[in-house]
């Protein structure tokens, strides 16, 4: 426990199976958003450690792959049971590191605790397939076979389930993997899973852990030549140039980006229900999640009562250090995001929005610069408006009026994004006919968007992403198929 807590020595690389300076013997601090003190040092990697990675990367994976699908398994249920082990260290690095809540750290490690255990099942489920030939006496067989080297690029937010969902099934179909997380959450989503699959006795090479700055490292990782596969989850600008760089050594972008998610709810909706859902869709995470509710669509008949019960559901929300078990909303991971959401409300209300609640920083005992922005709800908003067009990723509410159910859906589609939503239409079947309008590639009526369930696909669609996650969606992203015919009898010839 105390070698994976935050002031254990995160010092070192793992590259190759073995933990390593980066080449220049330089390291990055890690802050704390909470207290904004400095708790670890992590290796600040430079293009020649990133080589250095891919080299061991690819001359680990011809073994990896010919491994036995039960020991890939064994190798899966060890990491399974290294999350369950430390599942409390865990919850408080993401505090230190993410500013994570414990509402926020429960459900991460509940998360990856299930996609690993989905991916302990991928080995044994990698079968082809046999197909006749129009050919006498020839037979068709179709084999699905590791893509070769994983990148995962994985992001801030959630760093331990969004790394977990890549690495693991992608360490489970056989491919080995070079892991760069983000320079914010370095340790939880990266130099973590090195030490947790440690006890797995993975071969040398077969998982890699690269930590720097992406402006330093980030396009060697991403057009690297040894890479099959780029898994990517992030901003949809930097998507872009991601898997632009990717395609350009004919790698497989597997894409999940940014979301501009709608909570629709209808003049039929049970607002109980429906408040329930819109406080936590909103304000968990600090609403720092992709599938979080970036806009609230609410039928005039039932508006005002809406904003006023979602401003007093607000106004009571614990907020302040992650590291108080009471609180829920925490701090935001860094000052150029802080600064970008509080920009978004304040451009929102000068085009003519109402500030119901929230908009400012919380103060911290001993924090000369708080992280931490109040819970925020904004009335009498269009689509237009910054805190609705853009994703502002943090804990605001805009909320928005609509007539009728065909400008509702009109109101949520009109966007370039498509990754998550939810409605609320007093029945299931009402609201499944209006999720059916929707252009997303996930909805969820009755409930909110954020919902992840390792077996069940998840991806986007539009901006949002390309590619899927979970399930058969991801092992068809890091394998591919291999036709092999066999001529048992001789063949004619045309000529």
């Amino acid at each position: 426990m105390t070698q994976l807590g935050i002031d254990a020595d995160w010092s070192a690389m793992y590259i190759d199976g073995e933990w390593t300076e980066a080449a220049e013997g330089e390291t990055i601090a890690v802050e704390d958003p909470s207290t904004r003190e400095t708790v670890a040092h992590v290796p600040r990697g430079t293009e020649a450690d990133v080589d250095t990675a891919y080299e061991a990367a690819a001359a680990a994976q011809e073994e990896w792959a010919a491994t036995a699908p039960a020991r890939r398994e064994e190798a899966l249920q060890s990491l399974l049971g290294a999350l369950e082990e430390h599942h409390e260290a865990i919850v408080d690095l993401l505090a230190a590191e993410a500013g994570g809540s414990r509402a926020m750290g429960e459900t991460s490690v509940h998360l990856a605790t299930d996609q690993a255990a989905e991916a302990a099942t991928l080995p044994r489920r990698m079968k082809g397939e046999h197909a006749a030939s129009n050919v006498p006496g020839k037979e068709n067989v179709v084999e699905r076979i590791p893509a070769g080297t994983v990148t995962v690029i994985s992001p801030w937010n959630f760093p331990l389930n969004l790394s977990m969902r890549a690495v693991a099934p992608a360490l489970a179909a056989g491919n080995t993997v070079v892991l760069k997380p983000s320079t914010n959450t370095p340790i939880v989503g990266g130099l973590l899973f090195a030490k947790l699959l440690e006890a797995a006795d993975l071969p040398d090479g077969v998982l890699n852990v690269v930590t720097g700055r992406g402006s330093e490292i980030g396009d060697r990782v991403a057009s690297h030549p040894v890479s099959d596969v780029v898994a990517f989850t992030g901003s949809t600008p930097v998507g872009r140039q991601v898997a632009a760089q990717a395609a350009e050594n004919l790698a497989t972008p597997a894409m999940e980006l940014g979301g501009n998610n709608a909570h629709i709810v209808t003049d039929e909706a049970d607002l109980d229900r429906a408040i329930d859902a819109a406080v936590f869709g909103s304000f968990v995470h600090q609403g720092q999640v992709c599938i979080s509710i970036n806009r609230h669509l609410v039928h005039e008949a039932v508006y005002d009562e809406y904003v006023d019960r979602l401003v007093e559901r607000a106004e009571s929300i614990p907020a302040g250090t992650a590291h108080d078990p009471e609180t829920i909303v925490g701090p935001i991971i860094d000052e150029s995001q802080r600064e970008e959401m509080l920009e978004y409300v304040e451009e929102t209300v000068a085009a003519g929005a109402t500030l119901e609640t929230g908009g400012e920083t919380v103060p911290l005992d001993g924090v000369d610069d708080s992280l931490v922005v109040a819970p925020t709800v904004l009335s009498d908003v269009t689509n237009d408006m910054s805190a609705a067009c853009f994703e502002h990723f943090g804990p605001i509410a805009p909320v928005i009026p609509f007539s009728d159910v065909d400008e509702a859906v009109a109101l949520a589609n009109d966007t370039e994004y498509g990754l998550s939503g939810s409605v609320h239409a007093g029945d299931v079947g009402t609201g499944r006919a209006i999720a059916d309008r929707l252009e997303t590639g996930m909805v969820h009526v009755g409930d909110q968007p954020i919902n992840d369930e390792a077996h069940v696909p998840f991806s986007g669609t539009k901006a949002s992403g390309m590619g899927g996650y979970n399930a058969e969606e991801f092992l068809h992203e890091v394998t591919e198929t291999k036709w092999i015919s066999l001529q048992h009898e001789p063949r004619e010839y045309p000529f």
